[in-house]
């Protein structure tokens, strides 16, 4: 459906046009609110996008993505300051659950995002960007604490 839509936005012809309205309602309706699925019919995509349980998937509509690239759930790619400001996906990249690419950074050919990471520079060819652990320290004990009351 997204082919079909898009296909026709990109057709500058008033036949066009006049299907492109039809489409993109159903297209909203079908992908948007009963799938969960955010990807306007303006997105350049590649052929081979694919997307593994896309449930959450939302994507800029100045996104360009290339061939053959991997999207898992809840994955965002969005602009940061302005509309246009997006992410360029290069071909044959996996993106993880959850990962999210922000702003007008570019991901290599062949790179992968790892789950739970979040991009807001460019990725290499054949780069990974993971996500950085949180620094965790073990809790206080009582004496401690009171230690540090007085």
């Amino acid at each position: 459906m997204f082919r079909l839509t898009h296909h026709f936005r990109s057709r500058g012809t008033l036949v066009s046009r006049i299907a492109y309205v039809p489409l993109v309602i159903v297209y909203k309706l079908i992908s948007e609110w009963l799938l969960g699925v955010e990807i306007p019919a303006a997105t350049r995509i590649g052929p081979g996008l694919r997307l593994r349980h896309g449930i959450g998937v939302v994507i800029n509509p100045f996104v360009v993505i290339g061939d053959d690239v991997m999207i898992r759930q809840n994955v965002t790619l969005g602009n940061r300051y302005v509309d246009d400001d997006a992410p360029t996906i290069g071909d044959r990249v996996e993106l993880g659950a959850g990962a999210i690419v922000i702003g007008a950074c570019t991901i290599g050919e062949d790179a992968r995002i790892a789950a739970g990471a979040v991009v807001i520079h460019d990725v290499p060819a054949g780069g990974v960007a993971i996500p950085t652990a949180a620094t965790i320290r073990p809790a206080r004990t009582t004496a401690e604490k009171s230690a540090a009351e007085s």
